[in-house]
């Protein structure tokens, strides 16, 4: 078995496209422990509403993984984890929150199925930030 060539240099525009990509997908997740931080009350009854117990270590840690994994895909260290457990989070948090077949039809059970949709979207492009992450890369040819 050969190792892995190291991938060619890449330009600064594109390193560019991909750091904004990172950020993209993460913002969600920046801004709702942003939010979480400077509204901590707001998250502990975030967290009883959905039933966690303790709700304020939920809140502390939701916060930590939100703007921690954040921090690890936007600054590449151990990128594929911080993407892998955002992942994760992300599908544990949308069955939680969004069971919209619990739901009588409407536009209420609509827009929660659209938003559950979004979010396993979400999750399939963190899983792919991780999966990149950790594939050895190979120069074609």
């Amino acid at each position: 078995m050969t190792p892995p060539v190291s991938p060619a240099p890449v330009s600064p525009a594109a390193n560019a496209v991909r750091y904004l990509a990172y950020l993209g997908l993460c913002a969600a997740y920046l801004q709702g422990g942003l939010v979480k931080l400077f509204d901590f009350p707001g998250a502990v009854r975030e967290m009883a509403h959905f039933g966690l117990s303790p709700a304020p270590l939920f809140a502390a840690l939701v916060i930590a993984l939100e703007l921690g994994a954040s921090a690890m895909i936007l600054g590449g260290r151990l990128r594929w984890l911080g993407a892998a457990a955002l992942a994760a989070f992300t599908l544990m948090a949308t069955g939680l929150a969004l069971r919209f077949w619990e739901m009588p039809p409407g536009q209420d059970r609509s827009m929660a199925a659209n938003a559950f949709f979004e979010h396993l979207g979400l999750a399939a492009g963190l899983v792919l930030v991780a999966w990149l992450d950790l594939v050895p890369r190979r120069r074609p040819g």
